[in-house]
């Protein structure tokens, strides 16, 4: 949105308002007038000063506001547009369809119902997508000691499973099963693996993004084969987005044809299950991990999705070759990088360049600046640069040839929320189309206070991270809600100063419309890369870079609330325990958290105080709180006491227990 769409009207009084003021004071200062018709002299002149006097306070309620204004654009500041949510997407297929694969094009349309109602939110694919007719509904564990059916916990895809055991060794592995009446087809075969989040903050280590002169390296080699109907057979490992099973992501291979020489895959019965499968395994061949990694679920035929719509060959309007012509998009926000323009100005059509500015584009450059939130699309002026031109033998030379639009933080649609298919597919099945993870990364578009207090710490780190505060400053920029710059912490080596490092914990925008509903929000890996790649790009040299997910500590509250005689103890019980969750919560809570207003969130790392704790359950009818407990991750604290949180920790509420007790 432009920045003069802000300007706001301090002292909105009009003429007959003015001149209403003044008549109801006349009276007061100025007894002996008793004449307060329109056609009185006196008031004439009160007419003619109430007219001078809006004209001043229109001109005198557009300065403060606009030399703010004016500030932003002078140092270049733009309100950043809306960021569309990404997801993961699973396509299944019509049982009995003849053909082992499908197809599924590049940008099909699946759609998302708000849970209020109104216009569905259309995610697109972000590529195409060869889904297979066969059905993974089999997953064993083998930890060299054991066999381990962990189908169940792969199809609820809640309650995790170890690939290689909770002590990985060499040669365990984690073998797959998939059914099919057809012969398992060739070419390449894509698998998404989901990583288990951490819960609580406990037991695991929190999610971590390297970057810098960090590369993200495998901490283990696995070897990928099939069964043949007699061995196991090495397959072509062409990718492998997961890091050997270290974070979410997709592992791509290449399946053997009709005449490779140690034949293709064929089915067989393999521990204990019933019906023969085609198997596919994950060895683990080499190295070693220093946590065991866990997964919640492995899916086939899945892809990601943006949330936005393509268009097609959209005619903006005639060049004139005057100076400052501006045509706008029929659709916004635009995505970044998906506007293909062109403009026949008589050759043909030409492709035009998209550039942030015109500070160093020349007479011959092609180029034209896209204000992504409004769609409008401005070209230069004066000779030194080049303005599209009329051509008579075409009516309308400006064309969109193609982009994009979409985002928003409606975008942030639960798990299973994406399940409408909106053009059908041969060979997928409509009604088993849905996301398996929540979508995230959708935010709305930057508000002016959040502009202002981005512009000055930006004028300080200029576009440079260096210090705590620009790795936040950068972080928040790539779509983080929340950060905090930790120099010197490494995720690998806890309670140690390791010279070099920083580490960022990025906390995502609220998933939902409502906040409270998600205690303890988890950044998207999709979130964590993309803040990864904007500080990186920004960092010193010799920084080595994490950016890390939160790790949370559960906290529990027992109370005992003593409340006057005839006060609705149900309804001051609700209030109290959404109060302890609004104040323990990292998005909306905190200290300047109150029942009617969102605060900052719960600082990074902050004590609890016994003395604030206290005053939070002192609500309208309570008398007094008594019996005051606390435990932070099940372990309860001293009674009385303050709690002290390690730097970049931050609370979940849990199951709070207060009794009420109503006085006689």
């Amino acid at each position: 949105m432009p920045l003069a769409d802000h300007l706001p009207v301090i002292d909105d009084r009009r003429h007959a308002d003015l001149v209403a003021e003044a008549r109801a004071r006349i009276p007061r200062y100025t007894p002996e007038w008793t004449d307060l018709n329109d056609n009185e002299p006196g008031m004439a002149v009160v007419q003619l000063m109430a007219w001078l006097a809006e004209m001043l306070l229109f001109r005198l309620g557009q300065v403060p506001q606009l030399n703010r204004v004016k500030f932003l654009a002078l140092i270049g500041m733009r309100l950043s547009p809306a960021r569309a949510a990404s997801a993961e997407v699973g396509f299944g297929t019509v049982a009995g369809f003849p053909e082992p694969t499908v197809i599924v094009p590049l940008h099909t349309q699946v759609a998302a119902e708000p849970p209020g109602g109104g216009a569905p939110v259309v995610f697109e694919t972000e590529a195409p997508l060869v889904a297979i007719t066969a059905a993974l509904d089999a997953v064993l564990l083998d930890s060299g000691f054991e066999l381990v059916d962990a189908s169940a916990a792969n199809a609820d895809a809640e309650t995790g499973f170890a690939p290689f055991g909770r002590t990985p060794r060499a040669g365990a592995a984690l073998m797959l099963g998939f059914t099919s009446d057809l012969p398992f087809p060739a070419g390449v075969l894509d698998l998404a693996f989901f990583v288990q989040p951490p819960r609580g903050g406990r037991g695991r280590a929190p999610r971590v993004v390297p970057g810098g002169s960090v590369a993200p390296r495998a901490p283990a080699t696995l070897a990928w084969e099939h069964w043949n109907g007699s061995e196991w057979v090495p397959l072509d490992l062409l990718d492998d987005g997961t890091l050997a099973f270290t974070r979410s992501g997709h592992v791509r291979l290449q399946l053997p044809t009709a005449q490779a020489p140690a034949g293709v895959p064929e089915p067989a019965v393999m521990g204990g299950t019933a019906g023969a499968r085609y198997w596919l395994r994950a060895r683990l061949a080499a190295g070693a991990y220093t946590t065991g990694p866990v997964l919640a679920a492995v899916r086939t035929n899945t892809v990601a999705v943006r949330q936005a719509q393509s268009v097609d060959g959209e005619i903006l309007g005639r060049a004139t070759g005057l100076d400052d012509q501006v045509y706008r998009l029929a659709n916004a926000p635009v995505l970044a990088g998906s506007l293909v323009l062109q403009v026949d100005e008589g050759p043909g059509f030409e492709t035009w360049t998209e550039v942030d500015d015109f500070y160093a584009s020349g007479p011959e450059d092609r180029h034209y600046v896209l204000d992504r939130s409004t769609g409008d699309v401005r070209f230069g002026r004066g000779a030194a640069l080049r303005v599209p031109m009329a051509n008579p033998n075409r009516p309308s030379n400006v064309l969109a040839l193609a982009y994009r639009f979409g985002g928003g933080a409606a975008g942030n649609v639960p798990a299973g929320a994406i399940n409408a298919l909106r053009a059908s597919v041969p060979g997928i099945d409509a009604d088993a189309v849905a996301n398996l993870q929540p979508a995230g990364g959708g935010t709305d578009e930057e508000t002016l206070e959040a502009a202002e207090e981005r512009a000055q710490q930006q004028l300080k780190s200029r576009e440079r991270a260096v210090t705590a505060e620009d790795f936040e400053l950068h972080a928040k920029a790539a779509g983080a809600a929340r950060a905090q710059s930790l120099p010197l912490v490494h995720p690998d080596f806890p309670g140690l100063q390791v010279p070099g490092v920083v580490s960022v914990v990025v906390v995502p925008p609220a998933a939902q419309a409502d906040p409270l509903a998600d205690p303890a929000p988890l950044p998207t890996e999709a979130l964590l890369r993309d803040v990864c790649a904007e500080l990186d790009a920004r960092r010193l040299l010799t920084t080595e870079l994490y950016v890390v997910a939160p790790r949370y500590r559960e906290v529990v509250v027992a109370a005992t609330l003593s409340c006057r005689a005839g006060v609705d103890l149900a309804s001051v019980k609700q209030q109290a325990l959404v109060a302890l969750q609004r104040w323990f919560h990292p998005l909306v809570g905190g200290d300047d958290a109150t029942a009617d207003d969102d605060g900052a969130g719960w600082p990074f790392g902050g004590d609890i105080y016994h003395s604030a704790l206290v005053q939070r359950l002192l609500l309208p009818g309570v008398r007094r709180v008594n019996d005051v407990r606390l435990w932070i991750d099940g372990v309860e604290q001293p009674a009385c006491s303050d709690v002290a949180l390690d730097d970049g920790v931050l609370l979940a509420s849990g199951a709070h227990q207060l009794t009420m007790v109503a006085e006689r």
